[in-house]
């Protein structure tokens, strides 16, 4: 969990340092710093599309993950509960910062292997690298949306967390085919973040997490058969 824990305060400590400059920008400043997160968390999702989908053994998988996935999040109204929640933590755009920060931390190849490769072998490599990815993006985020972006840092520590002891407790679980199916996925939503950020259509993107569940359910099975 060493890697997790770095990984953790580097985070806390990006939104921290972040939020102090927010204070001495200006408002053109700020909507400059908000353009590029957009157009960056928009190239890193298509960059894990394009990566990721070349070795996809089934190339249909994100499309019925993300249909799925919106459908149930849409039901269940996820974006709602979560705008609600953080509307009384900021009266800002604190919930379009947190979704994103959450996706850029959370749903990356670095960020899930990481804690596999830890719990696994005890290799921090990955861990240590995005510690120090999240490090630079957590400030230029926080800058933006003030110091609120620190919590994401506690959701990266429970989503790492859960893949360390997953990984400790079923061993190799996370097969090649599922994080390669979770990667594209996760890159689409990455994008859809992006897209709303730069104000180009809101997609609801906390709607479609439900599509990260399907493909890790359905190469579970296809595993087992």
């Amino acid at each position: 969990m060493l890697g997790t824990i770095v990984n953790t305060c580097t985070i806390l400590a990006g939104s921290i340092i972040g939020s102090i400059f927010k204070k001495g920008i200006r408002k053109e400043h700020q909507t400059a710093l908000y353009t590029a997160m957009g157009l960056a968390a928009t190239g890193l999702g298509i960059n894990a599309v394009v990566q990721n989908m070349p070795d996809s053994r089934y190339p249909v998988l994100f499309i019925v993950s993300l249909a799925l996935g919106s459908l149930t999040g849409t039901i269940l109204d996820i974006d709602g509960a979560f705008g609600r929640l953080t509307g009384r933590l900021s009266g800002g755009n604190l919930s379009k910062g947190l979704s994103t920060g959450i996706l850029l931390f959370c749903i990356g190849t670095l960020s899930i292997l990481g804690p596999i490769q830890s719990a696994l072998y005890g290799d921090y490599t990955y861990l240590f690298t995005n510690a120090a990815l999240d490090f630079v993006t957590s400030m230029v985020l926080a800058s933006t949306y003030g110091v609120g972006m620190a919590l994401t840092a506690g959701v990266l520590f429970l989503w790492q967390g859960a893949i360390y002891l997953l990984a400790t407790l079923l061993g190799n679980f996370m097969t090649a085919d599922m994080m390669t199916e979770l990667s594209i996925v996760g890159g689409f939503l990455i994008a859809s973040s992006g897209i709303s950020i730069l104000e180009i259509k809101d997609c609801k993107t906390m709607n479609m997490l439900p599509s990260l569940v399907v493909p890790v359910l359905f190469c579970w099975i296809a595993g087992m058969l």
